[in-house]
């Protein structure tokens, strides 16, 4: 498999390479935790938001149904968790969060806008990553998991696009977009040790 081969995902400037795909498959376990702590991170990451602009309307309505539906993902990984008897544990966190977090502009309005799209960025690497798991995942009732979640990850990505352009110019968004959407691939660009959702 190639680089080439894998599939491209609207907003992300560079797919997968096929070392993470080999990583990962080589760890399910621990990508399966990771996943775990992933969504319940993302739920995390809505509440804040709705927490932070509580007069957003359009936002709060959106990152609620953001918020429960990756609550209902948690739930579905510790399920598969508990079938697999691997114990809910801590991780360490791969550099990727951290590093994209400290793109976010701190002043407003740039601080709303850079927070919409880091969120997309990281669904839409989500998305594409869950993907590959459902098409290479040797364990047949996993790989159907992983595929039925990719289309929640993607109207995720779509959501916080749609809220930036919202509340700012489509013009300002794609290029704030294109910026760290480079810079998300840099990040990425070369591969953390562990296994993770997004190493």
């Amino acid at each position: 498999m190639t680089a080439a081969t894998l599939p491209r995902i609207k907003f992300l400037q560079e797919p997968t390479r096929p070392e993470w795909i080999e990583l990962a498959l080589n760890n399910l376990d621990t990508i399966l935790l990771d996943h775990s702590h992933c969504e319940r991170k993302a739920a995390g990451v809505a509440l804040n938001m709705m927490f932070r602009y509580p007069s957003a309307v359009e936002l709060v309505k959106a990152l609620t149904a953001i918020a429960k539906e990756e609550l209902e993902h948690f739930e579905l990984v510790n399920q598969w968790l508990e079938r697999k008897n691997i114990p809910l544990a801590p991780l360490n966190a791969p550099p990727y969060g951290g590093q994209l977090r400290k793109l976010i502009r701190p002043q407003e309005p740039e601080r709303l806008l850079d927070s919409l799209l880091i969120s997309a960025l990281i669904e839409a690497r989500s998305h594409e990553r869950l993907g590959l798991l459902g098409e290479h995942c040797p364990e047949p009732d996993l790989a159907k998991f992983y595929r039925g979640l990719m289309a929640s990850e993607a109207r995720h990505y779509g959501a916080y696009w749609v809220l930036a352009t919202t509340y700012y110019e489509q013009d300002l968004v794609n290029q704030r977009l294109e910026e760290l959407a480079i810079a998300e691939s840099e990040i990425l660009s070369t591969l953390h040790p562990e296994p993770r959702i997004h190493s």
